[in-house]
């Protein structure tokens, strides 16, 4: 049974993207679609930074995330987290949003019934990472300044110790949320299949190096699942 969109809440966007709300634990989340080629392979949730700290669907490196997706034909999801744009809902320190992130992948299962790829920055990754490890509609995983160390608190991903899914991990190599050597460690730790990127210079939202982010995904992408993309990369 397909899920309800509950309404359109733009008409002047540009063509390919659709803007909507979808059902979500806390209330309506507000989404962007993407759409995809009528032959995709597989379908794109991409989650967003932190919404206290301005995250939302527009950050510049989930942008970027969706672009390199999409290339490949895929439909990409992009929603804002309870609370966050339009969404209604408190923010929930990242307990509550892990139900936001399977509502999203409950909507994009139901609408095209194709295998995901997830792909999360900062504090989507690690509450996305939560809710599509051990989900079998969910086939590869993207973590993109994945946080490991913020504010005296370290990250650990127990969680992800059983998990076999192809895994990529991009950080800039001067991101203090993601310390090389702790991130090392962390992914170290991990089982494969598995991948991890440091992008030289860059900070936690790839300031300057946005294009090498975008293409180390590309390059996982048609490596991992033996695919290329439809469009030249922008």
């Amino acid at each position: 049974m397909r899920m309800r969109v509950l309404s359109v809440i733009k008409n002047n966007v540009p063509q390919g993207l659709g803007s909507f709300f979808l059902n979500g634990p806390a209330g309506r989340l507000e989404a962007l679609l993407n759409q995809g080629s009528s032959g995709a392979t597989h379908a794109a949730l991409v989650c967003h930074p932190h919404p206290l700290f301005g995250g939302t669907v527009h950050n510049k490196v989930v942008y970027r995330a969706m672009k390199a997706m999409n290339e490949f034909g895929f439909p990409a999801l992009r929603f804002n987290f309870r609370g966050a744009g339009l969404s209604e809902g408190q923010h929930d320190h990242g307990r509550g949003e892990v139900d936001d992130v399977r509502a999203a992948l409950d909507w994009l299962d139901n609408e095209f019934h194709l295998p995901v790829i997830f792909c999360g920055f900062s504090f989507g990754a690690a509450t996305g990472l939560r809710a599509t490890a051990h989900d079998a509609r969910v086939v590869g995983l993207i973590s993109l300044g994945t946080p490991v160390a913020v504010e005296g608190r370290t990250y650990t991903y127990h969680f992800l110790h059983d998990c076999t899914k192809p895994r990529l991990f991009v950080s800039g190599s001067k991101d203090m949320y993601s310390p090389r050597d702790v991130l090392t460690q962390v992914v170290g730790s991990l089982p494969d299949p598995k991948k991890l990127v440091f992008v030289e210079g860059a900070d936690h939202f790839f300031e300057g190096q946005l294009p090498v982010m975008q293409n180390e995904i590309r390059d996982w992408m048609t490596e991992q699942f033996q695919l290329q993309p439809l469009a030249d990369p922008e």
